[in-house]
């Protein structure tokens, strides 16, 4: 089990989503950085998809009651255990009464930890995931509050064979290829035309390209709102509302586009100037209010042979994690 004492800003139960059900307009929802939150269940010794804590900006105090094998991956919020320093992207191990705590955000916008066995809260609609505007999913629904207590799930036997290694040698002799979690925060985010593209004036396509945007403090699970040169259609028109994904960047009348997220609504009425690259989405899902964005091209065909590669890179990790511990 593990008790809450210290909530942080915005912490909560997340999987990889609630799908199947965008035709009645029931959002998504799940973690925003799949990437972190995949590594981080493999290096717990779970699927890829178990429930995990997700963590925003300022990080929880927990205490944990029982052995158990655990991960931290995404942003840099300065994680220690019973006042030491702990890595990112490794397994850790804490024992009964151990006290993680999150201190001061490095870089980054959002912690994935998974624990081994998962954290178990009910099934709502196919998913674990908290859905905030609803009031579904997670922990009753909601973000983490002092003095909760979540339960563990029953550890996975590659989880038992890390921890009790761990137990012997603390420190692991191997890492995750920086190919697969180096987020390479110089380059440009790589978007596609969305369905109304060629319906902005050519200097709104020009500075989506050469000017940069700023993350707006009002950004949040639903969206990544940006300020910067604003982006006008060259004629109203009215839109009838239709599908948006996660990665949408639509357009409101203020012309400041959004960066549609885990949390977005299932269909959108604001033109679509484009979609951002699955590849890209971890580093959106990390840009913190503040931060600079700037985009580049891509082709569909190029994103969908990076992510494919990402997914491949992913499942090498998942083999080698095996290979060495059963």
């Amino acid at each position: 089990m593990i008790e809450v004492l210290k909530p942080g800003l915005l912490t909560t139960i997340q999987d990889l989503g609630r799908t199947g059900f965008q035709q009645y307009g029931v959002s998504v929802s799940g973690s925003i950085d799949h990437l972190a939150h995949k590594v981080a269940n493999l290096l717990a010794g779970n699927e890829s998809g178990a429930a995990l804590i997700e963590i925003t900006l300022t990080g929880p105090h927990l205490r944990f009651h029982g052995q158990t094998l655990l991960s931290i991956c995404g942003a840099d919020f300065s994680p220690t255990i019973n006042g030491v320093p702990q890595p990112l992207w490794k397994p850790l191990r804490v024992d009964e009464g151990d006290i993680l705590r999150f201190g001061t955000p490095k870089e980054g916008c959002r912690a994935y930890l998974a624990v081994a066995g998962g954290i178990e809260v009910p099934e709502v609609m196919g998913s674990h995931s908290t859905y905030l505007r609803t009031g579904i999913g997670g922990y009753r629904g909601r973000a983490l509050q002092k003095g909760d207590r979540l339960t563990v799930g029953t550890p996975s036997c590659l989880a038992k064979e890390m921890s009790n290694e761990l137990s012997m040698n603390p420190q692991t002799d191997w890492s995750i290829p920086y190919e697969l979690i180096g987020h390479a925060r110089s380059r440009a985010i790589r978007i596609m035309p969305g369905n109304e593209h060629g319906h902005f004036q050519k200097e709104s396509r020009e500075a989506l390209f050469n000017q940069s945007y700023t993350v707006s403090p009002r950004s949040d699970r639903m969206g990544c709102r940006l300020s910067g040169p604003a982006l006008q259609t060259e004629t109203h028109r009215d839109m009838i509302s239709e599908a948006v994904t996660t990665g949408t960047i639509q357009v409101p009348p203020d012309g400041q586009p959004i960066v549609l997220l885990a949390d977005r609504q299932t269909t959108g009425g604001y033109p679509r100037i484009a979609e951002v690259a699955s590849i890209d989405l971890p580093r959106v899902a990390q840009a913190k209010p503040g931060d600079e964005l700037r985009f580049a091209p891509i082709t569909h065909e190029e994103a969908q042979r990076l992510y494919l590669r990402r997914e491949r890179q992913l499942r090498e990790l998942r083999q080698g994690i095996s290979l060495k511990y059963v």
